[in-house]
């Protein structure tokens, strides 16, 4: 196989001005007109063909054939403030890339100079999705919509953990990240004096029912062994203290792993809600929102990729424990075609890279520049040369 790791380690320079550049310029959501165009101006240097999807996204290609496979980086940043003392700081306030996804974009192209190189020995065609919007409502289907999936057998993709040492890889098998769905309740009942309930329906006490009974879904009708969260993070409602409210708004979010406990949850909420209104005389409205299903890595690839890392003595690959209940819109590709998402270590503590992502000192070992882009490579090479 080709020397895939000597291959980055010599672009790491460029790795590291791409990674700074993004990282002072960040951008969120689908407003990425400066991050598109730098991986843009790339493509075009490297003769690599490409489309784009609006200002926010692109689709680009490198080999021949009918076998594909593809690689998928997120490139938007989040609403936090940068208040790391580094030249390469945040240039626009109360925005940061600060979940790494400036390093995704910079392996993303450093895995296409790469690629482009050996275009010759690939076996197949490498998709690089460059996507907008994972922070957000899940830029992934923006991406699957405008084609990046089509005739795709594989797609593969990583993320920072600032929690595991540069040059540590993490991957779970099976389940990697729990499903989404927000909720919106409101409870109308009828407003009365304070000193007469009798002549109203309280609103408070029966979002306060339908809070507790929501809970008895996971003490009691979720298996231990099972994953599910609901939270209710947002109340809204009365005018005065000495009345009843007529009106109570509640907010909140679902985590589940696994369609099975998804599907029960969702059933049970929508049962309990309803029901417990009725029973107290309220009329409620329950918005229950579709986000980011829950999603697995496939087996194959997952065998694959330990197999063949494991090989390597520049890195260590290690299991990560179960899954955490935050959610990835990877999920989306997968549910079309087998994915694997595995996490790439960027914490030094020597260097006082120790800081959690979606926080304002959030940084990364660059280090890891040039393992991640090599590992990619390895995903793509492999796959088109043992999956024909």
């Amino acid at each position: 196989m080709i020397n895939f790791f000597n291959e980055a380690k010599s672009i790491q320079r460029e790795l590291v001005f791409i990674r700074r550049e993004l990282h002072k310029n960040p951008e969120i959501d689908r407003d990425l007109k400066f991050t598109a165009g730098l991986v843009e101006s790339y493509l075009k240097d490297y003769g690599i063909k490409y489309k784009r999807y609006d200002n926010c996204g692109i689709v680009a290609e490198i080999g021949e054939g009918e076998n594909i496979v593809a690689l998928r980086a997120d490139m938007d940043a989040l609403e936090i403030e940068d208040l790391k003392d580094v030249s390469y700081k945040s240039l626009k306030p109360g925005l940061m890339h600060a979940c790494g996804h400036d390093a995704h974009t910079a392996i993303q192209i450093g895995a296409a100079i790469i690629l482009k190189k050996y275009e010759d020995n690939l076996g197949g065609r490498v998709r690089l999705i460059f996507q907008p919007a994972e922070e957000t409502d899940g830029g992934a289907r923006d991406m699957i919509e405008f084609g990046a999936l089509k005739d795709v057998k594989a797609i593969y993709a990583l993320h920072i953990d600032e929690t595991l040492d540069v040059g540590t890889i993490g991957v779970k098998k099976g389940i990697v990240a729990a499903a989404s769905n927000p909720f919106k309740i409101i409870v109308e009942g009828k407003g009365s004096h304070g000193a007469y309930p009798q002549d109203g329906i309280d609103s408070i006490l029966i979002a306060a029912k339908i809070i507790d009974n929501l809970q008895s879904i996971i003490s009691r009708e979720i298996a231990a062994t099972d994953s599910a969260v609901i939270t209710v993070g947002k109340i809204s409602g009365g005018t005065a203290a000495n009345a009843v409210a007529r009106r109570v708004e509640l907010e909140g979010i679902i985590r589940t792993l696994g369609d099975d406990v998804r599907s029960f949850v969702l059933k049970r909420v929508e049962e309990i809600v309803k029901m417990t209104a009725n029973m107290y005389r309220a009329r409620v409205t329950l918005d229950l929102k579709e986000s980011y299903p829950s999603f697995s890595n496939d087996d194959k690839l997952y065998n694959t990729f330990i197999k063949e890392l494991s090989e390597l003595d520049k890195i260590r690959v290690i299991e990560l424990p179960k899954p955490g209940m935050g959610v990835e819109d990877f999920a989306y590709y997968t549910k079309i075609v087998p994915g694997l998402y595995y996490k790439l270590g960027c914490r030094n503590e020597l260097k006082g890279i120790v800081n959690p992502a979606h926080g304002s000192y959030f940084d990364i070992d660059e280090e890891c520049l040039w393992i991640g882009t090599a590992i990619q490579c390895i995903n793509a090479y492999s796959f088109l040369n043992n999956h024909k």
